[in-house]
């Protein structure tokens, strides 16, 4: 007969213990200071959108209770000219200015990547402008497209060009916005300029020696090496593309004629000039999933086109 073998026994040192405890209450630590984020995500963040949700199945106005009307401010919305003219401008913007942007924002990278005297002061002075930024920049903007008395109209005339009268001309309305959207091109810049810093200077030197000039050096090192970040920024100028607003409403009014009706305008008319807040939130809820879509289909786009230093083969 088998004898059974005894169980062994399981000595829990007092120590342990002692750490197990300190762990609890290192965790209770962490989530009393997690709180207050965590209670902002839910109540200032995923809270309105599920409530924007439900609502965009209502029929609501400030003057009375939500209606339940399922999909019906969705068959109005894709019947509605005025939001297939707002898709159209928000889409012409966003295809400008983004590569715009981002060019701009390359070439001034490219510029201050020396080491000289004074590139502190030039590095400040292009960011500033997007520290300064809102109604105060937009009126600024608008004075400068002023068709009569504005800057940029002066200095056309003083070279024998006569300027547009670019806030009332259907036509340039919208081209005077992706131009005061450079504005903000700094802070892509300084992203930018962080990515090119990055690059090891073994590379340029080992190109100059195969004979690689300026420009096959930036087109063999440069963007391959700095890819992840033209990748970060297209991401995050897609993103502010579509939901730029301040400028839109301050300069232009949306107008003329509807020229500039961003999708983030045509939104806020309906929600606190028309007080339809339950089609408010069917916009709202349209624009968020554009905005997904194409957030989602850069992120699948980026292994044909992004290189990471870790994927060099031989790197662990």
């Amino acid at each position: 007969m088998d004898t059974p073998h005894p169980q062994p026994r399981i000595v829990v040192h007092p120590g342990t213990r002692r750490t197990n405890r300190q762990r609890r209450i290192e965790a209770i630590n962490a989530y009393i200071f997690m709180a207050p984020a965590i209670l902002g995500l839910l109540f200032f963040t995923l809270g309105p959108m599920v409530a924007s949700l439900l609502l965009s199945f209502t029929e609501y106005n400030i003057l009375t209770d939500p209606r339940w009307n399922g999909l019906a401010n969705y068959e109005r919305l894709f019947n509605d000219k005025l939001f297939w003219q707002s898709l159209r401008v928000s889409a012409i913007y966003s295809i400008i200015s983004v590569p715009l942007g981002l060019v701009v924002a390359l070439g001034l990278a490219l510029l201050l990547n020396h080491k000289m005297r004074g590139i502190l002061f030039f590095r400040s002075v292009y960011y500033l402008p997007t520290v300064i930024s809102g109604v105060g920049v937009a009126m600024l903007w608008r004075w400068l497209f002023n068709g009569d008395y504005g800057i940029i109209n002066i200095v056309l005339r003083n070279v024998g060009i006569r300027g547009p009268n670019w806030l009332f001309d259907e036509t340039w309305a919208l081209v005077a916005l992706i131009i005061a959207s450079l504005w903000g091109v700094g802070g892509t810049m300084l992203i930018f300029l962080a990515g090119l810093q990055g690059i090891p200077q073994e590379l340029y030197e080992a190109a100059e020696l195969d004979g690689a000039g300026r420009w096959r050096q930036f087109t063999s090192i440069t963007l391959p090496m700095i890819s992840h970040v033209t990748f970060f920024n297209l991401v995050l100028g897609v993103i502010g593309a579509l939901q730029v607003f301040t400028d839109a409403y301050v300069i232009t009014g949306g107008g003329p004629n509807n020229a500039t009706l961003f999708l983030s305008v045509y939104l806020y008319r309906h929600a606190f000039q028309y007080l339809n807040f339950g089609y408010a939130a069917a916009v709202a809820w349209v624009l968020f999933l554009i905005v997904l879509a194409l957030t989602l289909l850069v992120f699948k786009s980026s292994p044909l086109w992004v290189y990471y230093e870790s994927e060099r083969p031989g790197r662990n």
